[in-house]
């Protein structure tokens, strides 16, 4: 039995060797806990993963949660008034800015016992096992569920909408799938979350252990009849081996005006997902479980970020309610914060009718609130059935219509693609993708791309990069806007995938990717032959001036685009915020994957920090000129301005 926590246990925000050293002995003790089976059944174990976020994993409630902090423990925060007793009797705290586990002196209540014994973890199946009948103990969760559903449940009136996946997971529909198909159906997408901790070994279409029977096969683009070596044609061996690599050159022919959208932080929550792994349904509000994105509430603050206006929880329930009796101060507008997405994606094919976008420029944040909801490391020739939903509810379900179906979309990853934050999520599989649609364009973290205009004599290149450096810390700085914080497994890893290697080398990579890219851009530029130079990445107009200032007056970088904030927001050349020598840049935060920064609500701008909440851009390319317009979520332009070529381009 591992002890219990001392005071001196603590570590403060920052002490990066005092964390690692904590998350390696209390590993350990969960390992010596659960292996001891003569451990006494009086005690309270120590905490189990120690000085992490344990809201999501216990169901995003406080209180006793002895399946992820360990017998006797709770999950709870410092301070908190509206946690239960339970909370207010812990004796220590570990961290105070997050729910953490905690020892508490007070006794779960006989019902909490109950369904705490009946939905407890079942025990992980034996090293290397990779199949196994469905009434072994790692299948315990899933055993009731799968049998019911083979025999009776498949009959149920409800059958149709409860086992929907089974089609694209096991290969066979839901009336003629048999108890081994049921368990891999549970193994891969459990539905209603109770997952088999192993697939079975004899199924209806094999391979058994495969979560995509209905896998659509790779893409073939017309590049590669000529060029079938072509980073367009075959996907790498791993995820960052296409860095810095030069996507095929595209051309437009044509002489009339030459549009390009841009959209940033666009991709909602896939409510009808069940995800695989023991993880949570990508729900945060209770009309949020139906197909296509929702979208995430966030929390919302004063224009300075001095005051929080609305928490996480009070905006979820302006959600929930339709904004019956919700706080003024939150800002919510219904009709408007709840349909976000689908408003920008209506006002975009509504401009395309005119305004007929060549390709998209997409600056990240493609998919709330972690990214793809699956752990890295997937094959990159491979696509899960996890991505493959997520992209079919989010992405490409959404943009469709007259103008914009099957336009190129040259996109990057943002933060909460990496996984908001953590860093192990499925960001892999978005990189994969590019090999599994025609429009979809992200062969590496960073990469770049020409699009000729051979009618009009102008081209652009277009350098597509990751800044996601900015929110890559030390263990405990700033948790809740950290890839490598307290909200990662103990044990992440992304090595499989060229990524991180744990939590401790986590911020090592993002710095040195950065790095890496930076010298990467310069040698681009200075040998670049287009007309126009455009930098495309996540993180907002304001980080890197100086850098960006270099770019623009030693290399002739012409536009900046961004996203992150959750806005729109046009630096001109003499904004007072701008300090890059004369650079335009803009944010196109406002895609509606996620509530705005500010109430979208016209009449109450005050703490707007740029012309508009939810939208994208339109920019008209010429030979000359660049025409920048922000377009608001109902196709107003909100603001435009005219970019002329940088001194740089006029001096080659």
């Amino acid at each position: 039995m591992a002890t219990a926590l001392a005071a001196n246990d603590q570590c403060v925000a920052g002490d990066d060797s005092c964390a690692l050293k904590a998350l390696q002995l209390h590993s350990r003790k969960i390992g010596e806990t659960r292996d001891d089976a003569d451990a006494s059944v009086n005690q309270s174990d120590a905490p189990w993963h120690y000085a992490q976020n344990c809201w999501s994993p216990c169901g995003r409630k406080p209180g006793f949660c002895e399946g992820f902090c360990g017998k006797g423990n709770a999950c709870c925060r410092y301070g908190r008034a509206s946690d239960p007793e339970e909370c207010k009797s812990a004796n220590f705290f570990p961290v105070r800015g997050w729910h953490t586990c905690v020892t508490t002196s007070a006794q779960p209540n006989a019902e909490y016992k109950e369904a705490e014994e009946k939905d407890s973890q079942a025990p992980k199946p034996p090293p290397g096992m990779a199949c196994s009948k469905l009434n072994e103990t790692w299948n315990q969760l899933c055993q009731d569920a799968v049998s019911w559903g083979a025999k009776d449940g498949k009959w149920d009136p409800n059958a149709k909408k409860w086992y929907s996946q089974m089609k694209d997971i096991t290969g066979v529909e839901h009336t003629q799938a048999t108890q081994d198909d049921f368990q891999r159906l549970f193994y891969c997408a459990p539905p209603g979350g109770k997952g088999c901790g192993l697939p079975p070994c004899q199924c209806s279409k094999p391979p058994c252990d495969s979560c995509f029977a209905g896998a659509p096969p790779p893409v073939l683009r017309e590049v590669c009849n000529q060029d079938p070596d072509s980073i367009a044609c075959k996907p790498p061996a791993k995820p960052l081996d296409y860095n810095g690599k030069a996507w095929p050159t595209m051309s437009y022919p044509g002489t009339g005006e030459m549009h390009v959208f841009a959209i940033g932080d666009w991709g909602g929550m896939d409510g009808t997902l069940n995800p695989g792994e023991g993880r949570n349904a990508l729900v945060a509000y209770s009309r949020g479980a139906v197909p296509g994105p929702s979208v995430f509430p966030r929390t919302r603050w004063n224009k300075h970020h001095t005051e929080e206006l609305c928490s996480h929880d009070a905006l979820t329930y302006c959600y929930d309610s339709h904004g019956s009796n919700c706080t003024e101060k939150c800002g919510y507008v219904d009709g408007v914060d709840d349909k976000a997405q689908l408003l920008v994606a209506d006002a975009m094919r509504q401009r395309a009718l005119e305004n007929e976008p060549q390709f998209f420029l997409n600056v990240g944040d493609n998919f709330y609130w972690g990214g793809i909801e699956k752990t890295c490391g997937t094959p990159m020739d491979e696509l899960t059935y996890t991505a493959h939903h997520q992209f079919d509810q989010v992405y490409e379900g959404v943009y469709t219509g007259t103008g914009i179906a099957g336009k190129p979309w040259f996109s990057v990853l943002g933060n909460h693609d990496w996984g908001g934050r953590q860093f192990n999520n499925g960001w892999d599989q978005q990189i994969a993708y590019t090999w599994y649609s025609k429009r979809w364009i992200m062969p590496a973290p960073y990469y770049s791309a020409t699009m000729d205009f051979p009618d009009q004599g102008f081209s652009i290149e277009a350098l597509m990069i990751d800044t996601n450096s900015h929110d890559a810390h030390s263990i405990f700085e700033d948790p809740e806007h950290n890839l490598c914080g307290p909200h990662n497994p103990v044990d992440a890893n992304c090595a499989a995938a060229g990524g991180p290697s744990s939590i401790s080398h986590c911020a090592g990579f993002f710095h040195s990717l950065w790095s890496e890219q930076q010298k990467w851009v310069e040698k681009t530029l200075a040998k670049s032959e287009a007309t126009w130079q455009v930098i495309v990445t996540h993180f907002p107009c304001g980080h890197d001036q100086y850098w960006y200032r270099q770019l623009h007056e030693k290399f002739g970088l012409d536009l900046l685009v961004t996203g992150h904030r959750h806005d729109q927001e046009l630096w001109t050349a003499d904004d007072p915020r701008n300090h890059m020598g004369g650079l335009t840049c803009f944010v196109t935060g406002g895609g509606g994957g996620i509530s705005s920064e500010a109430t979208p609500d016209p009449d109450n701008k005050k703490d707007w920090f740029g012309e508009g909440e939810y939208g994208f851009f339109d920019l008209t390319f010429s030979k000359t000129a660049i025409k920048v317009e922000s377009i608001n979520y109902d196709g107003q332009v909100l603001k435009s301005s005219t970019v002329k070529p940088a001194r740089g381009w006029m001096m080659r």
